[in-house]
């Protein structure tokens, strides 16, 4: 899904750029140029972000590390 229309950003790129180690819509920027342009997209970004966050942690937490 498209957030970031003026840009070109997909749901997938703001995906791979939080496994590259963005934590904040404002590296997404830095990274993406999300939100550079009419910045309606900062909103959808976030909700993004939140989402990608929740994943990890369940994932985190269904498969613990044993060491």
């Amino acid at each position: 899904m498209y957030v970031c229309i003026c840009n070109a950003v997909t749901d997938r790129h703001i995906a791979q750029a939080v496994d590259e180690g963005a934590l904040t819509v404002e590296d997404l920027q830095r990274k993406l140029s999300l939100g550079s342009q009419c910045g309606n997209c900062k909103s959808c970004a976030k909700d993004c972000l939140a989402s990608l966050r929740k994943e990890a942690a369940a994932v985190s937490v269904a498969m613990p590390c044993f060491i």
